[in-house]
């Protein structure tokens, strides 16, 4: 049950969370659970000195991994249970694996239910509907996920703080605009994918730019060649700069590298320089490290980002937590997108949980007291952060995105950098792209 409207009264989400649980543990009597938590739950009952919350990610898979995700969740813990808590709550940091699989998330939802946390935090999972439902049906908030998935941005229990895919796209349209008279566009050949061309195109419209080029690739391809030969195609003939943009996730590096095998092709027409794009998630600092850095694909890219480059000084806080509460683990990556919103997310939870200013938290008290609209203040690397429904931008298939902010960042020395300074506001785009479509 999603929708644009607010959460259910306290009353009304005690009742559900209070069945949900008796369901569940009627169901499991006797059974163990399938391991995935970082922490056992259903041990010792949290009492009111305690915020218990999950953080999930899948972890050892063979595509997509954010191991750096609930190690982040576990750094942060450290550090302020070492510097007075949550408001002089301790945090309990449960993890989960979801395998990138629907049935990995939809056990990491089963289990937070069960563990009756307070609120799932900062997690990556690109299958929404598998989460979302057991959270609704327990009211349990889902603060901060990674992003990607269409539910965080129309279930009625998800705070979003970045735009997501959405705003990704759109902002690297406006990116794109400033710069490149063609644009080609290669993305999944799937039912979000056919989403992407009207949300790249309403950023270069603002531009007074030519709609991109729409080249479908298949999802979990393992060679980019045909879709590269289209690409540099449509492309070539430009009389300024053309640019390749890829938006296919984890394989996007799959695609970069057909396209930088692909052979000189003298017969195309004369035009001036190609350029290659993406948005983080799909390119990241870790990406362009391992595929050569300055000397790699993706020198020269122009990629869209939600936050600040990761060698920003607002970042310095996370870093001091990291260097202290996690310096041996080489899960975490501070230039990782995964890693920096678990460390936005734990940011808001921490001034949530102080201004309930209570002695017990639950997760109604989180929800009622997001809904009254608590400001976040995440140091810069975000704009101040309310979810009332005022301030959600209440367009078709993402209602409730509250951060409508992207960054323009380009790769020069192998490294991630700030192309303009501060942050773009994409709101007005988005709602001509909901429009269209």
């Amino acid at each position: 049950m999603t929708g644009w409207r607010h959460a259910p009264s306290d009353l009304v989400r005690s009742v559900f969370r209070t069945a949900t649980v008796r369901a569940l543990c009627a169901t499991t009597a006797g059974v163990a659970l399938v391991s995935g938590c970082g922490v056992v739950p259903g041990g010792p009952g949290h009492g009111k000195d305690t915020v218990t919350v999950m953080t999930w990610a899948p972890v050892g898979t063979s595509s997509t991994n954010m191991p750096g995700t609930p190690a982040m969740a576990k750094a942060f813990a450290g550090w302020v249970n070492a510097t007075g808590g949550l408001g002089g709550h301790k945090l309990r940091v449960l993890t989960c694996n979801e395998h990138n699989t629907p049935g990995g998330a939809a056990t990491c939802a089963r289990e937070a239910v069960k563990a009756d946390v307070d609120a799932v935090v900062g997690s990556y999972s690109q299958y929404g509907q598998q989460f979302i439902a057991p959270l609704e049906a327990a009211a349990i908030p889902y603060l901060g996920g990674f992003g990607i998935s269409d539910e965080e941005f129309s279930s009625f229990v998800s705070y979003p703080v970045n735009g997501g895919q959405a705003a990704l796209l759109a902002g690297n349209g406006r990116q794109l605009a400033h710069s490149c008279e063609r644009t080609a566009l290669v993305r999944p050949d799937t039912i979000g994918g056919d989403d992407f061309p009207d949300l790249l195109d309403s950023g270069l419209a603002q531009g007074h730019r030519r709609p991109t080029a729409d080249i479908r690739a298949p999802e979990n391809a393992t060679d980019y060649t045909k879709q590269a030969e289209e690409a540099r195609e449509h492309v070539a003939g430009a009389e300024g700069i053309g640019c390749v943009a890829a938006h296919l996730k984890d394989r996007t590096e799959t695609f970069f590298d057909s396209y930088r095998r692909l052979p000189e092709n003298p017969g195309a027409p004369a035009g001036g320089d190609i350029r290659i794009s993406s948005v983080v998630g799909s390119v990241d600092q870790p990406l362009i490290d391992r595929t050569g850095g300055k000397g790699g694909p993706f020198e020269g890219a122009y990629i869209t980002g939600w936050y600040p480059e990761s060698g920003d000084p607002a970042w310095q806080p996370m870093r001091k937590v990291i260097d202290t509460y996690a310096f041996a683990d080489n899960d975490i990556d501070p230039a990782s997108p995964g890693v920096q919103t678990t460390w936005i997310a734990y940011t808001a939870l921490k001034q949530i949980i102080e201004s309930v200013n209570d002695d017990e938290i639950t997760a109604g008290k989180i929800t009622d007291t997001l809904d009254r609209g608590v400001t976040v203040n995440t140091g810069g690397l975000t704009p101040p952060l309310r979810w009332r429904y005022e301030d959600m931008l209440g367009a078709p298939g993402f209602p409730r995105i509250v951060n409508r902010d992207v960054t323009f960042q380009v790769v020069r020395g192998g490294r991630l950098v700030a192309q303009t300074k501060g942050f773009t506001d994409v709101g007005a785009t988005l709602g001509n792209s909901a429009t269209k479509s």
